[in-house]
């Protein structure tokens, strides 16, 4: 007697060896590293399963071109790169790895906090060369310092943690959490964007890439921010206007920025941004630790797996498509 037929699984770049280990105990699966969408739908066409990482994008074209697709994973938290209303048209379940890179992310946002203001970079520069003259100038301290955190979720929770611990007054703006539940992730709840801009000493932004979102940091929120102030963005690249910031940065409204993410991404190497001293970088490496890297793959490989078994996902993004993706 033939044995059950496996599902067939494509993965869009590699994943940690542990979560591509515990997918083939259950599918075939194929890597391919064509970032192109048709190159991809060469490989793709029968796939049952997909995991993308960020290119392709998983468009409406791409999952409708993949006749027996069941579910789509994302290899990570965001979802601006999946056509999530796409997909559930399709009857394709859509899962991701929601809190699995948070302590990353969150570590990393505090590190560009203390790298802005201790000036790190450019103390260490002096250092290499002889130069002991930063004794002179000082740095300062986040402890007694507002900190406003900009989306309160795993990660902006993390951070409120951690800069309290610091000694840091930590304000949160989130609309998508209840104020009480905003105290109890450690954050003072505020009503508005604009109310925190106006308070804060260093803003670090943690949301989604949405219509809301996108651009939020622009010419008018940053002219309500306080002369002098630390920006920090771990999130996604589009929630600022790099113009607008650029030119904050060298008027001094913004004193340091701490950036992992960028409008385009690989950030330009002519990026003006990117010849200021006051400001940190980094290439949306924030949530990339060998730890986090390991936790997303087995995260999102678990849940595609409960799909593919005719199982509801954990976490299901689009939960309208509910039970669809089975009969397919």
């Amino acid at each position: 007697m033939s044995s059950p037929r496996r599902p067939f699984v494509v993965l869009a770049g590699p994943t940690h060896p542990d979560g591509l280990a515990l997918l083939e105990t259950e599918a075939r699966v194929v890597v391919c590293d064509d970032e192109t969408e048709d190159g991809f739908l060469a490989v793709a066409k029968e796939a049952d399963g997909l995991l993308f990482r960020v290119r392709p994008r998983s468009t409406e074209s791409l999952m409708a071109a993949c006749e027996n697709l069941k579910v789509v994973g994302r290899h990570g938290v965001g979802l601006d790169t999946v056509d999530i209303p796409a997909a559930t048209r399709l009857g394709v379940a859509v899962v991701h790895a929601p809190g699995s890179n948070a302590q990353a992310v969150a570590e990393h946002a505090l590190m560009l906090m203390l790298a802005c203001v201790k000036r790190t970079l450019e103390v260490d520069e002096q250092t290499r060369k002889g130069d002991w003259t930063a004794r002179r100038v000082g740095n300062t301290e986040l402890a007694g310092k507002t900190l406003g955190i900009i989306g309160v979720g795993n990660i902006g929770r993390r951070v409120a943690k951690f800069c309290g611990a610091v000694g840091m007054r930590v304000l949160g703006y989130d609309p998508y959490v209840e104020p009480d539940e905003l105290g109890r992730r450690g954050a003072e709840p505020v009503d508005t964007l604009e109310a925190l801009l106006r308070e804060a000493d260093v803003v670090t932004c943690h949301t989604p890439l949405t219509h809301e979102t996108h651009h939020m940091i622009n010419d008018k929120t940053i002219g309500l921010m306080k002369p002098g102030v630390i920006f920090v963005n771990t999130s996604r690249g589009p929630v600022q206007e790099e113009h607008a910031l650029f030119e904050a940065l060298v008027r001094g409204k913004v004193a340091a920025a701490g950036l992992d993410v960028w409008e385009q991404e690989p950030v330009s190497a002519d990026n003006p941004i990117l010849n200021l001293p006051n400001v940190v970088c980094s290439s949306h490496v924030a949530g990339v630790t060998r730890e986090a890297t390991r936790n997303t793959s087995l995260h999102v490989v678990s849940e595609m797996m409960r799909v593919l078994r005719g199982e509801r996902p954990l976490v299901l993004v689009n939960p309208d498509v509910w039970p669809r993706p089975v009969t397919r």
